[in-house]
């Protein structure tokens, strides 16, 4: 309920703007008269219709809420010192209470201006989107970095290590084998413990 009051409230505020700047558009001749009167140039008749036309877009809409509040906050306090300072006349100081109360009014929308159903409002719910979205990206990326270096460090613990070299060492050639020399049974058909054929006996003395 307090944002449909809030949101008409506004409303009300930028109401009157909206129709003084589009009369003062539609009557630029008059407009400069009447600045003319109290002394200003009458060449500021169409921005300030301008002026009011916008501001009071801008507040119906909520863009640039408190920019434009501030604005038309110093526009009724000016519009009291040039056209409404005759206080003895009961009109002219209603006229003046009348603006002071919209000053008032715009300064408190200038104060609580962030209100639902405004462009500011939506434009700060999504920055404020963007930044959460951002954060939880960051916060991401963050635990992947983590994981990923938890991840190495846990490879070097668990790498198992390079076996050392196998040095091969050549085998010792096999020692050469002498054959045994063979020899032929002795033959001592005589008796006499030599071997009959290196025995130069007689072939005659042979049995």
């Amino acid at each position: 309920m307090n944002y449909i009051a809030a949101f008409i409230g506004r409303i009300f505020l930028a109401v009157i703007f909206i129709v003084s700047g589009i009369t003062k558009l539609f009557d630029v001749a008059g407009t400069g008269q009447a600045l003319a009167s109290v002394g200003l140039p009458a060449s500021l008749a169409l921005p300030t219709g301008i002026f009011e036309l916008v501001a009071g877009l801008a507040i119906v809409l909520g863009f640039m809420t408190r920019l434009f509040s501030i604005l038309l906050a110093g526009f009724c306090l000016v519009t009291i010192l040039f056209f409404h300072r005759n206080f003895t006349d009961p009109m002219q100081a209603g006229m003046a209470m009348k603006n002071l109360a919209i000053a008032g009014g715009f300064l408190c929308l200038f104060a609580h201006s962030q209100m639902r159903w405004s462009y500011d409002s939506m434009r700060l719910a999504r920055r404020a989107e963007v930044a959460e979205r951002d954060a939880a990206a960051k916060v991401h990326d963050a635990e992947v970095r983590a994981a990923a270096a938890e991840a190495r460090a846990e490879g070097l613990r668990t790498a198992p290590a390079a076996p050392a070299p196998v040095v091969v060492t050549p085998a010792a050639a096999p020692a050469a084998t002498v054959e045994p020399v063979r020899t032929a049974p002795r033959v001592d058909r005589d008796g006499d413990g030599i071997d009959d054929r290196v025995e130069p006996v007689d072939p005659r003395l042979r049995p």
